[in-house]
């Protein structure tokens, strides 16, 4: 179960087409999608910029640890999340995040769920330059 931290620009179509042409031929019947992408305005300001900091190791736990209990609990064939770090630009993509299961029921279930869980509670700050030039850090994103 692949999850992925990095600097680079997300090719979502990309990573979806791997890992689905990985998966056996008509295993699975649903492939639930998130793209998450930065807006140009948070809290009632504009946004020029974002700025995403982890510690890698515990991140990457973190991410680890969700796709292998989404896993489980709805017996997914395969699920992924790719979290950007770094400066962000609005319109560039933040989070993709797929699952892939013989169900659409559990590919939905599963895939919103990592989502809420990642929003809520994974270990990534993050400060944006407002269009005045100051900046605003947040825990949580």
């Amino acid at each position: 179960m692949p999850a992925h931290l990095t600097t680079a620009t997300i090719d979502p179509w990309s990573h979806l087409a791997a890992i689905s042409q990985s998966l056996p031929a008509g295993s699975f019947g649903a492939n639930a999608i998130f793209v998450g992408t930065m807006r140009d305005h948070n809290l009632g300001d504009s946004v020029t910029s974002l700025y995403l900091e982890c510690y890698p190791a515990m991140a990457q736990r973190y991410l680890d640890e969700l796709i292998n209990h989404a896993q489980k609990r709805w017996r997914l064939h395969e699920a992924l999340i790719i979290h950007r770090t770094g400066t962000i630009q609005p319109g560039e993509i933040i989070v993709l995040l797929a699952t892939w299961s013989a169900h659409r029921e559990a590919a939905f279930e599963a895939c919103r769920s990592m989502l809420e869980d990642l929003k809520q509670n994974a270990p990534f700050w993050k400060r944006e330059t407002l269009a005045d030039g100051t900046h605003r850090w947040e825990v949580t994103h």
